[in-house]
């Protein structure tokens, strides 16, 4: 057991429990007024219900004894085994139960990353019932490939420090899957869906890009140089993708905008995400340049494709995840961590298949559990809302309350 580790694992959960709330008013400020409480309520309510999920056998899908690569068994459901000494596999130096909460906010923020896609158009009914069955069934088993002890992915040699694979891509392929499913919101194509609160969006972007150092320096699992590493490449790429987003905007649009700098910063973030911890910062300054502008790339494409993905989910989380797992095939370095591998960059072209195939095959099982998912939950009790309901905004018709009273 090590004190200082303890305290650093502690601390990284409790940021990364802050970058819910973070993102629920990143999206609270995207969406239009009589819609905001309603998005601030599916990632706050998830906090509460995927925490309960974690404890109750998530934690022990994720992370038990392996069964065949593939799952993990039910032998720590309700944490039976998961106490106050180190486990001997996960964070050996800290408690078990501090390894086990840091993982639960992972399993907390990535369900809420989807919420954005269908904004202002579900049941909160059939929302509970989906983040509920989309943790168990997509989020647990992904989980144990890529982290848990005997998953196929990580034998498989696939590099994911911090979670672009289970984290990103999953939400943003899902969030696709989502947006088809549910359809657009009306008037989509021809009403303007306006940010009714941008300072809102910006303090959630802080406030996801303050937590995000608990992230990936916290995925180091020790207060160690690695962690160090990964908090100055987690900054660096945030920043490089801020810039090199508003310059695009610039170009495109004829003027920066703050919505577009606070996207930018949070597209850096994901795509460093799964490279965090193995990669230098220069390498991540590339990164995070190239997530900006590709990101930008993705949402642009998204008008073109004609699906309507509320928040962007799909262009930042999707393709900034994506781009993130392949940029850690090129990146990669031992010199950055002895225990991870080199990438095509430093001599290892076979790296960057290996990253194409843990990302493919996340894409195709996110998307196709998603998909039934939701198709099942529609054929019971459907997932939404309303015309009327929609026209009035979910704030009154879901929760009975308003954001303002102007």
């Amino acid at each position: 057991m090590n004190s200082g580790d303890t305290v650093f694992i502690i601390m990284s959960a409790a940021l990364v429990m802050l970058m819910t709330p973070g993102l629920a008013l990143f999206y609270g400020g995207m969406v239009r007024n009589k819609n905001v409480l309603a998005t601030i309520m599916q990632s706050f309510i998830i906090l509460g219900v995927i925490s309960i999920e974690w404890v109750l056998w998530g934690y022990s899908m994720s992370f038990g004894p392996d069964y065949g690569g593939i799952i993990g068994g039910l032998d720590w459901m309700f944490l039976k085994g998961v106490g106050m000494e180190p486990s001997a596999d996960y964070g050996t130096t800290v408690p078990h139960l501090a390894f086990m909460i840091f993982q639960c906010m992972f399993a907390v923020i990535t369900p809420a990353l989807i919420t954005g896609a269908f904004a202002e158009r579900m049941k909160f009914s059939a929302f509970l019932i989906f983040i509920l069955l989309w943790a168990t069934i997509v989020y647990n088993p992904l989980c144990h490939w890529v982290w848990g002890i005997g998953g196929w992915m990580g034998k498989m040699g696939a590099l994911d420090f911090a979670g672009g694979t289970v984290v990103h891509i999953s939400s943003g392929v899902s969030a696709l899957a989502a947006a088809i499913i549910i359809g657009k919101r009306k008037g989509f194509g021809s009403t303007a869906y306006i940010p009714h609160n941008v300072p809102m969006t910006i303090t959630g972007a802080a406030l996801l890009w303050f937590g995000w150092f608990g992230f990936n320096a916290g995925s180091a699992l020790a207060a160690n140089g690695l962690a160090a590493n990964a908090f100055v490449v987690t900054h660096v790429a945030s920043a490089a993708a801020a810039i090199t987003w508003i310059l695009m905007e610039g170009v495109h649009r004829g003027k920066p905008t703050t919505l577009g700098a606070a996207s930018g910063a949070v597209a850096g973030l994901v795509a460093i995400t799964p490279a965090s911890g193995f990669v230098s910062p220069m390498s991540a300054i590339i990164i995070g340049g190239l997530a900006g502008m590709i990101c930008y790339g993705g949402i642009m494409l998204k008008s073109r494709l004609g699906y309507d993905d509320s928040l962007d989910v799909v262009g930042i989380h999707g393709v900034g995840g994506t781009w993130g797992a392949l940029a850690t095939g090129l990146f990669a370095s031992k010199a950055i961590n002895p225990d991870g591998l080199n990438g095509l960059f430093f001599g290892n072209p076979g790296q960057l298949l290996t990253q194409f195939v843990s990302v493919a095959v996340t894409m195709l099982f996110a998307f196709s559990m998603t998909y039934v998912i939701l198709k099942g939950i529609d054929m019971v009790i459907g997932l939404r809302v309303s015309e009327e309901d929609e026209e009035r905004g979910l704030d009154i018709t879901m929760h009975n309350e308003t954001g303002y009273n102007l």
